[in-house]
């Protein structure tokens, strides 16, 4: 009983941490993040980081993980009691039509139409990347959430798990059942620190390449 109390405290201090190094580094990194963000992105990242705040919630931007051989790149994790939501946001006017079964959904401006990637299939491969590395959590603990945070408007049915920015706000809001302990959550958010490449254009060149490779392999 003794060694195991020590291994539970050895655990909640690695935990407090780990938490404590996320705090600094997300700190430290917070500037050189928004300069690899977009315009819907920096949006995203403020709205969040201006309504859920700490304790009960931390925010990741622009976060890069190993998965398998490759590498995945992230917009947004928010790590909180109430779960862990993995943000894919789109920054887009015009009409949008989509369908949640097909790999591609189709953006209609007034000179053409353009054919982009399912946002909810691109948000899978981030998941299982967060998943992985938080595999000690239940599955439902970490949810998809997929942000339009432009003009766009959907011509076709809403599919479910994605929002507008304000809906997105209100979604955050509404998920008030606790999953997990603050202690765990300071877990998580020190796991994926530790795990997160750096954030600078080396890891972004090199996750571009993985990417052109992947396509590569598909075709």
């Amino acid at each position: 009983m003794k060694n195991y109390s020590i291994i539970l405290g050895a655990v909640a201090l690695g935990g407090l941490l780990g938490y404590g190094l996320g705090r600094y580094r997300a700190e430290l990194f917070q500037k050189r993040v928004t300069t690899f963000q977009n315009r819907g992105e920096s949006l995203v990242s403020e709205t969040i980081a201006n309504n859920f705040g700490p304790p009960d919630y931390h925010l990741f931007n622009h976060l890069t993980l190993k998965l398998n051989e490759s590498t995945t790149q992230i917009d947004h994790v928010l790590v909180s009691r109430f779960g862990v939501f993995v943000i894919e946001t789109k920054d887009y006017k015009g009409w949008i039509f989509a369908n949640p079964e097909q790999a591609q959904w189709t953006q209609v401006l007034f000179n053409g139409k353009r054919r982009f990637q399912n946002p909810i299939v691109q948000n899978k491969l981030h998941v299982q990347a967060v998943s992985s590395l938080l595999d000690f959590l239940p599955t439902e603990a970490i949810q998809s959430v997929v942000v339009f945070a432009g003009e766009a408007e959907f011509k076709s049915d809403v599919p479910r798990g994605v929002f507008t920015l304000s809906e997105m706000i209100n979604y955050l809001r509404g998920c008030q059942g606790e999953v997990m302990s603050i202690n765990r959550m300071q877990f998580c958010v020190g796991r994926l620190e530790a795990e997160r490449l750096a954030i600078s254009g080396e890891t972004d060149v090199a996750h571009v390449a993985h990417l052109k490779q992947r396509r590569r392999l598909r075709e």
